[in-house]
């Protein structure tokens, strides 16, 4: 099976060639992150004429198990060839970040985690994440989307939250709990028997980031935002970030392509 997931940072101008991108992989499941209510109707047309027909999506409020999603403009989805059931998501604070679907077997989640500026839910849906994963019966499954960490990631596996500075020293409105929540998600998933597609495959001598920025001098900053994890039923037998497709503007992330097998 292969899955893409990819903050799609809700450029409706470009969704065309967004999904000539996706169909040019042929991806058997698609997690997009940053859909709103104005692009899913195209979004799902786009999805339906290369090949993805089967679709469900966080802002849909008839969803099972589902509160209406008010509260914020953009949402997830996922899209597959083959039928999908919507099965009850991660019981995060802000319920259009979260979904999840079993498509061929597998349990597929997908998020879109808050970034720091929303301070503490940022936290708490880091925290439901780990809640979720580990309470889970056993079962092939896959949590993806833009989670928003880690800050940094060393040669040598250690991972560096956002609850740190520059410097790596703790941030005192920050916290161990925040730093904990973090590390608890990346990498702390493994602690489930969870791989990382990208790092379990590629090992951590490369960065990697999949959304960048400018800083002053012109030299790009950025940060390894999107990821893909593989419970241990799975064996990921090929991961690869499209940075080309970021650098050609169809988004300001790069989409994460992971192949999965029965495994291990």
């Amino acid at each position: 099976m292969r899955l893409i997931t990819w903050n799609v940072a809700r450029r409706v101008s470009r969704i065309a060639e967004q999904a000539v991108a996706l169909a040019d992989r042929a991806p058997d499941v698609v997690a997009l992150q940053e859909v709103t209510r104005a692009s899913l109707p195209l979004w799902r047309a786009a999805l339906t004429t290369i090949g993805l027909p089967e679709a469900c999506c966080s802002l849909d409020d008839a969803d099972p198990g589902r509160e209406p999603a008010a509260r914020r403009v953009t949402g997830v989805l996922i899209a597959g060839r083959t039928e999908l059931e919507p099965v009850a998501a991660l019981a995060v604070p802000w319920p259009e970040t979260a979904l999840a679907a079993r498509v061929a077997g597998v349990r597929v989640d997908t998020v879109h985690v808050p970034n720091a500026g929303n301070g503490w839910v940022k936290v708490r849906t880091l925290q439901a994440i780990r809640a979720g994963c580990g309470a889970a019966p056993p079962g092939a499954r896959v949590v993806c989307g833009d989670l928003n960490v880690p800050r940094r990631e060393h040669p040598d596996g250690t991972v560096v939250s956002f609850a740190r500075d520059s410097r790596e020293r703790l941030r005192p409105e920050r916290g161990p709990e925040w730093d904990a929540a973090e590390l608890g998600v990346v990498p702390g998933l493994r602690d489930f028997g969870y791989q990382d597609a990208f790092r379990a495959l590629h090992g951590y001598g490369r960065r990697e980031p999949s959304w960048t920025f400018r800083r002053m001098g012109g030299h790009d900053g950025g940060w390894r935002l999107d990821h893909l994890f593989a419970s241990a039923e799975l064996a990921v037998t090929a991961s690869r970030y499209h940075h080309d497709w970021r650098d050609a503007g169809l988004s300001d992330h790069a989409a994460l392509e992971a192949d999965v097998a029965a495994g291990p």
